[in-house]
């Protein structure tokens, strides 16, 4: 019994050694629709910009500063105007909710449901020698959803004040932006 508690105190030591040394994990900051727009925009990329600012997506946040947005969050039982409520935020904005450290200069939570909103906060694979490594981006942040029901689940749902029943393969084809095959 003894060695077994000595065994113990010297691991101990060495597990703290360990563990005291290994990184936190990384926190990924915000970095906001322009930085993106640099690559994102091109015939080559797909034009993915052109067809997030011409999709809802885009103008999502400005819904929330209607005084149909603020009817609806007094309805719900909320105080404050949509624009400041976090139930509404949470569907139609990214960084509302993240801590100031984590939002680049470029960042507007008035660009609603955009870039990151889906694809995950974007300071570190936004290098272009990152995301030219699909695998390399993904360990740095980015989000790749195999069903993207899964992500568009999470707004539109019942829980929305305005839902309305989509149907998801139509709205996708609508707001789709891969890639192209050269």
């Amino acid at each position: 019994m003894k060695k077994r508690l000595v065994y113990l105190f010297l691991l101990i030591p060495v597990i703290i050694f360990i563990t005291g040394f290994q990184e936190d994990p990384k926190k990924f900051g915000y970095i906001g629709v322009e930085p993106c727009v640099m690559c994102h925009k091109t015939e080559k990329q797909g034009k993915q910009f052109d067809i997030w600012k011409n999709s809802g997506h885009s103008k999502a946040y400005q819904t929330l500063l209607t005084a149909e947005a603020d009817k609806i969050a007094k309805e719900k039982g909320f105080e404050t105007p949509a624009a400041k409520t976090e139930f509404c935020l949470k569907c139609h904005a990214s960084g509302y909710n993240v801590d100031a450290s984590l939002i680049g200069k470029k960042f507007k939570v008035e660009d609603g449901v955009q870039c990151e909103t889906c694809h995950g906060p974007g300071s570190h694979y936004k290098d272009m020698k990152i995301m030219k490594n699909r695998e390399e981006a993904v360990k740095n942040g980015l989000i790749i959803y195999e069903n993207y029901k899964d992500l568009c689940v999470q707004c539109h749902n019942p829980e929305s004040p305005t839902y309305k029943e989509i149907d998801f393969s139509e709205a996708w084809e609508k707001i789709k932006h891969p890639v192209p095959k050269n």
